[in-house]
């Protein structure tokens, strides 16, 4: 038992030894990247959305709010599948409604919304507070 103590207070120290090093490969602060902003500035809107808007998850789901018309603005991951993201825009074409390839796979974007599960496909349909229609439709 003691020894268990001792080796689990020497693996704590040796952590924090490594953690309190800098070895030259950070990078500063206050330089961050045009994309890390971007993903963060999405991020942030999409906060917003879930906590204040409405929306649908997954594929088939977001395809019923663009057949009915009530969709604003669709989010795809980057690794959806190529058949389903071609008719998703084509869909969204049909509704005249914006899409945004988000910039990271199914399971960030389903962090992104706050879930603990994979989501390849959001719609929004109301954004509630965000601006994130007037941001991100235009990109396509």
């Amino acid at each position: 038992f003691w020894l268990k103590v001792v080796f689990a207070g020497v693996i704590g120290l040796c952590v924090s030894f490594l953690q309190s090093q800098s070895f030259g490969a950070e990078m500063p602060a206050n330089k961050a990247s045009k994309a890390s902003k971007a993903a963060d500035s999405i991020n942030a809107r999409l906060q917003l959305v879930i906590r204040s808007g409405k929306y649908q998850l997954g594929h088939r789901s977001s395809v019923k709010t663009l057949r009915n018309g009530k969709s604003k603005l669709i989010l795809i991951a980057n690794n959806c599948p190529a058949l389903r993201k071609s008719e998703l825009e084509y869909y969204a074409m049909l509704a005249k409604t914006g899409v945004h390839h988000f910039n990271g796979d199914n399971n960030e974007l389903g962090t992104a919304c706050g879930r603990y599960y994979r989501v390849s496909v959001m719609s929004i349909t109301d954004p509630g507070d965000s601006d994130i229609i007037s941001t991100f439709a235009a990109d396509a």
